[in-house]
């Protein structure tokens, strides 16, 4: 819900609150449960991302989405998408992330990540995703 509607940790917790129909899509009842707040969200992605689990996800969704017919995986559509980092060294270490990198598009320079996609032709589904700096090229 969060990636297909583009919405922050906050947008999450506001649009369960406010819509019953998302409220039905998550399986919240708010009559027992209150709705996930945004560091409740943001401290389970972290728990997904130190127990690597995301890529587990990922593949299951994929294998399930595989055996219900939906990905034929007969041609790929690649793209390559550019994740904004804040180029700000006011942290701790008075440095940027190490992991991120800037690139030019365009004429603008960016400073991130890229996300490298692979969709099914057919269904438009995404079945593969890989993250790199941005610096990294697209193909």
């Amino acid at each position: 819900m969060q990636q297909r509607y583009a919405l922050s940790d906050e947008g999450v917790e506001e649009a369960i609150t406010d819509s019953q129909a998302l409220r039905a899509f998550v399986g919240i009842d708010r009559s027992r449960e209150s709705a996930p707040d945004a560091t409740t969200q943001l401290q389970f992605r972290h728990l997904l991302e130190k127990h690597g689990l995301t890529k587990q996800v990922f593949e299951a969704i994929n294998g399930q989405r595989s055996a219900a017919g939906l990905m034929m995986r007969e041609g790929t559509i690649a793209d390559a998408t550019l994740i904004a980092a804040a180029p700000s060294v006011k942290n701790e270490e008075k440095a940027r992330d190490p992991e991120m990198h800037q690139t030019k598009k365009g004429n603008p320079w960016h400073f991130g990540m890229k996300a490298h996609l692979g969709v099914d032709v057919e269904s438009g589904l995404v079945h593969t995703v890989v993250g790199t700096a941005a610096n990294v090229a697209d193909v």
